[in-house]
């Protein structure tokens, strides 16, 4: 029997993100500290929100469970609205959709999802559901009552977005990557992915709002422009007001591994106050700014070290350019402060940026389809794998060169 049709109370337009939970071990995306996560849900649902956010493989596949045990065994089921997703792209064959769909319900320790969607589709995981027919599949779910809408999750084309709402008209919403310093991207298009959603009528969710907290850690002289206009406003509330005062937008997400970015994001949407003209004039410089000093524009979200065979910590690889490629000028000491943590990593069991054999699985599934091999070889290994011949890097390789 299907679930009946109504009009969904989204409570207030912000959404907790499972990608990003808080941590006991920061270098361990699995130790979930679930004391915090409590703590968090219950401010966060006091507060008057109720849209949590999810997925199979967030958090080495624990995100889903962890919501499962600290929001669904704690509050009624109709207290909250839950959004997962089908990690399509992972999937080996057509059968692996009815099973990993019943173990996410498991997991998440309910009998439905109010929102399911395909996870990150492209063009080959495009194929993959003409294949496997997908799009029967969740229709034939929807209908038995197992989540109320489906949607896409897109890091592609607007002309992809625009094929895929054209086939199926039957797909309820859009999650987009939306952020202003991607609204006017060339790689990402995001302001032209969200109006193909908007021309096909369907409401957006938005992801990536801050862009993994790279829109909090902006240069000096672009927080200097936001703090002069408005001293009691936040780095960070600024990019969720931007997203946050387009229309069509119907939640906004984020993840927010610390309490403190939990009340500073629930103060701006406590009392939300969309940007006003002048506000918009100052976000374009700091684009400005912020593009003229970010080399590599990684959001971190760890898809392409899971498909690393030699075990490359690319995210965190990136993490270290771009602070030296921010800071390198202001203190001359840094790049050997770079390499020195670059060789701890390795000292961990994690590969050098030399180990990358080129076969090119982290681009397939880099939701900003960035050149990652070429950045580790030109950025990461030129400028701080072979900033100390004399380290211990040799030995590192020496290491790792079997692997």
């Amino acid at each position: 029997m299907g679930m009946e049709k109504k009009e969904i109370d989204f409570g207030k337009r912000f959404g907790m993100g499972g990608l990003r939970f808080p941590l006991i071990d920061p270098d361990d995306q699995m130790s979930i500290d679930y004391d915090t996560l409590n703590v968090m849900i219950d401010k966060f649902m006091a507060a008057g929100y109720r849209y949590f956010d999810t997925s199979y493989i967030y958090h080495g596949e624990l995100s889903e469970s962890a919501l499962g045990r600290c929001l669904v065994d704690r509050y009624p089921r109709d207290s909250f609205l839950l959004s997962t997703k089908m990690p399509i792209k992972f999937m080996k064959k057509k059968e692996d959709m009815e099973t990993i769909f019943e173990e996410q319900l498991k997991k998440c320790h309910v009998d439905y999802f109010d929102f399911y969607l395909i996870h990150s589709i492209g063009r080959e995981a495009y194929e993959n559901c003409k294949k496997w027919d997908t799009f029967e599949f969740l229709k034939q779910k929807r209908a038995e009552g197992k989540f109320r809408e489906f949607g896409v999750s897109l890091h592609d084309s607007p002309e992809f977005l625009d094929e895929i709402l054209t086939e199926h008209p039957e797909i309820d919403f859009v999650v987009e990557q939306l952020n202003y310093i991607d609204w006017n991207n060339p790689g990402i298009r995001s302001k032209e992915i969200y109006e193909v959603a908007v021309k096909h009528g369907k409401p957006v969710v938005v992801m990536e709002a801050i862009k993994g907290g790279t829109l909090v850690n902006i240069p000096e002289e672009a927080q200097k422009l936001m703090k002069d206009y408005n001293p009691d406003a936040s780095i960070a509330s600024w990019a969720l007001r931007f997203v946050g005062s387009l229309p069509g937008v119907r939640v906004v997400l984020a993840g927010m591994p610390k309490m403190e970015f939990l009340d500073d994001n629930l103060k701006t949407f406590n009392d939300f106050k969309p940007l006003n003209e002048e506000e918009y004039k100052i976000i374009d410089q700091v684009v400005d700014i912020i593009n003229s000093k970010v080399a590599i524009p990684c959001t971190y979200c760890r898809y392409c070290e899971v498909q690393c065979p030699k075990n490359i910590d690319i995210p965190d690889y990136f993490a270290l350019y771009n602070d030296l490629n921010r800071l390198r000028l202001d203190d001359p000491s840094l790049p050997q402060t770079q390499t020195f943590y670059y060789m701890n990593y390795m000292e961990q069991g994690r590969g050098p940026a030399s180990a990358c054999i080129g076969c090119k699985k982290c681009e397939k599934v880099c939701p900003q389809h960035l050149p990652i091999i070429d950045y580790l070889k030109d950025y990461v290994y030129k400028d701080i794998e072979c900033y100390n011949p004399e380290a211990n890097i040799a030995a590192m390789k020496e290491k790792h060169k079997h692997d």
